[in-house]
């Protein structure tokens, strides 16, 4: 066909169609690769809702304090009358002020709020940084154990040496290419809890700021 002549609407659309995958087909084909990973598939299946599940987890306790939905400027008002206050920001602040900000008792509520949740939340990130390390490593030793079987076969194997040597590999490498698509979301789920967490140790710095401020004003002589 003549390069500059235009296609059809019927053959454009077929061109165009030609290179996708209907859901139909995706099926069959991710359950081929779950199949010829081998068994190490599963613990991947298995590492991975673990890191997903702890990262939302921990994504979605700090994202309920509602941090950056209220600034400042609104619970600093919640100070001077903790009964306006709401939510988890709210009940810390009435916590912290009690009755009024009299002694420094305020400072250590303060600190043991920062004390109960902060090391928590650490801990959680830390187990959630070795699994997602572990998930390209586990990947790693599927694409090892896969090599080593294919040099097996090629041992005891005659002729066909290249198309075996080629579908070894194509299938050893399933398992690592698994293990980075598991890690590569779970860095970035590690960033926004680190990122969270981050935005809350801000808001227990400014509200400690705020109450050693009205401590001071409370000591200066009337």
């Amino acid at each position: 066909m003549n390069p500059e002549e235009p296609q059809s609407p019927e053959l454009a659309e077929a061109a165009a169609e030609e290179g996708g995958i209907t859901f139909s087909e995706f099926v069959p084909f991710a359950w081929e690769i779950l199949t010829d990973g081998g068994w190490l598939m599963i613990p991947l299946g298995l590492l991975a809702l673990m890191i997903y599940f702890e990262a939302m987890s921990i994504v979605l306790r700090l994202a309920k304090a509602k941090v950056k939905k209220t600034p400042r400027t609104v619970w600093g008002d919640w100070i001077d009358d903790p009964e306006k206050g709401s939510g988890h920001i709210g009940e810390v602040i009435r916590y912290v002020v009690g009755d009024g900000i009299k002694t420094e008792e305020s400072l250590l509520r303060v600190e043991a709020v920062r004390g109960r949740l902060i090391p928590e939340i650490n801990a959680r990130i830390v187990v959630l940084s070795v699994l997602v390390t572990i998930a390209p490593l586990m990947g790693l030793l599927g694409t090892v154990i896969g090599m080593l079987t294919t040099f097996r076969g090629l041992a005891v194997a005659s002729g066909q040496a290249i198309d075996l040597v080629a579908e070894g590999i194509r299938v050893a490498l399933i398992t690592t290419q698994t293990g980075l698509m598991i890690a590569i979301p779970g860095y970035i789920f590690i960033s926004l809890a680190i990122r969270s967490r981050n935005v809350y140790m801000g808001f227990l710095a400014e509200l400690e700021t705020v109450v050693v401020q009205r401590l001071h004003q409370l000591d200066k002589p009337q």
